[in-house]
């Protein structure tokens, strides 16, 4: 069977309305108590912000390091740190995940996109500063990509020696008045990264998982979950907690003659 990597992102935007019925983790003992037993059923990786008790992102590293602390107790899930969020905090504030050594992974967003009535913004300058500083923290870097340009500064970057070969891209759908999540533009994706490149999707907003089960059909090697993306796995079908999708998302993998691929499995995928 075909394994891919399941990534979770447990804790929604800030700004989301959480539905009557829907418990988001806030708390470290919360995200840490999901994130444990969504690893125990097969997510290799999980994707944390730095926040604060309330879910509000802050340069505060103290409930983002007690969150791991909770997390390794019981299990070795891969730790990918957030570089992105709230454009407004300065550049070593929104890449401060990477002063926990634990973090592996972090993401990396790769350009400038309109996010619903405003603009999300990474300029180059910027990009090459946190590059070079998941570099020195020996961190892989994940390419956030919401655009199709932004495939061609992941190669730049590569030329400057600020990431290797092979690259993990993350294509970044459905998020407001930026590319959307459609079969269509994710095969452009797909065919535009370099030979060798390992990719995954996150489709923000979704109403189902058929984006994520055509992704893993075209070859995905991650498929990214949870309440930062959704709080729906089906039309109208509600999910009360994050194991509540990772269910449904295993099911349907197994239909398709795949499984979840390890946290050790992931790490020598990337090259951890």
């Amino acid at each position: 069977m075909r394994k891919v990597l399941l990534s979770v992102a447990p804790v929604c935007h800030e700004t989301v309305t959480v539905p009557e019925g829907v418990k988001v983790p806030y708390t470290p003992e919360e995200v840490a108590r999901e994130v444990i037993e969504c690893a125990r059923m097969g997510t290799g990786m999980v994707h944390l912000h730095v926040r604060n008790e309330k879910g509000k992102q802050t340069a505060d590293l103290s409930h983002f390091s007690k969150t791991i602390d909770l997390i390794r107790q019981d299990s070795d899930i891969i730790i990918q740190g957030s570089t992105g969020g709230v454009a407004e905090l300065s550049l070593e504030e929104r890449c401060v995940s990477l002063n926990d050594p634990r973090v592996e992974v972090a993401s990396l967003n790769m350009g400038s996109a309109n996010l619903g009535e405003g603009v999300y913004i990474n300029r180059l300058p910027d990009i090459r500063y946190w590059a070079k500083r998941m570099m020195d923290a020996r961190v892989v870097p994940e390419m956030e990509i919401f655009d199709l340009s932004m495939i061609a500064s992941v190669v730049k970057i590569g030329k400057e020696e600020l990431a290797r070969a092979p690259f993990a891209f993350n294509f970044c759908m459905g998020f407001e008045n930026a590319i959307q999540a459609d079969p269509d533009h994710l095969n452009a994706l797909k065919r535009a990264i370099p030979g060798g490149s390992h990719w995954g999707i996150i489709h923000e907003d979704m109403t189902d998982l058929s984006l994520l089960a055509t992704a893993a059909g075209m070859g995905a090697s991650s498929l990214r979950y949870g309440f930062e993306d959704s709080f729906l796995y089906g039309e109208g079908r509600l999910a009360r907690n994050n194991m509540d999708i990772l269910d449904k998302l295993i099911r349907l993998l197994e239909l398709m003659d795949m499984e979840p691929m390890t946290a050790s499995e992931a790490r020598e995928l990337m090259g951890i």
